[in-house]
């Protein structure tokens, strides 16, 4: 054994040895937390989502996409609030053609008043801890509004790229009543 740096007293091999091996399984226990780390993250990222049935806030604070999924298809509807000079407060777009394979969405609305909405995308998991809360789960792409002149049948369409969150049950509840 060595005391205070005192050459006389030489280490044995075994001490050696038990210091070497006490070395390389603190370098393997060090490995093995930053494998089980970076597992964690890749796990909670590339999350399977089973499911993005619920509502998701839209382009404005008042508009809302209702979304049940079966078996990849998507069914529900879009409610758009209004300007003033409508005559409707609130448009509801059905959803017409919906479907979801793996993590990518496609959604597309009936026409009225000569506009309809598309959405391409994913699904994402968002802020939310658990399912229940705001912003658990988030729809990101591309929304199409699409414009269908009258007179000739052209469409003209507007782009915008979209974080779509989930609202959560208690604020879905509460729209509710």
């Amino acid at each position: 054994m060595m005391f205070d740096g005192n050459p006389r007293f030489k280490e044995s091999g075994y001490t050696q040895g038990f210091r070497l091996l006490r070395r390389i399984s603190l370098v393997f226990v060090a490995f093995l937390v930053v494998v089980r780390v970076a597992t964690f993250i890749a796990k909670g990222a590339d999350e399977e989502i089973d499911d993005i049935t619920g509502k998701y806030e839209f382009l404005g604070p008042h508009d809302t996409l209702a979304v049940l999924e079966d078996a990849g298809k998507l069914k529900g509807y879009l409610d758009v609030l209004q300007g003033e000079d409508e005559s409707d407060e609130v448009l509801s777009y059905q959803i017409t053609l919906g479907w979801r394979k793996n993590g990518h969405i496609e959604i597309k609305t009936a026409t009225i008043h000569q506009k309809y909405y598309r959405f391409k995308g994913t699904v994402e998991r968002g802020k939310g801890r658990e399912e229940g809360d705001p912003d658990y789960l988030r729809l990101v792409g591309e929304v199409e509004i699409v414009t269908i002149q009258g007179d000739s049948g052209e469409e003209s369409t507007q782009k915008t790229q979209v974080v779509l969150k989930s609202l959560g049950q208690s604020l879905e509840e509460e729209e509710e009543n």
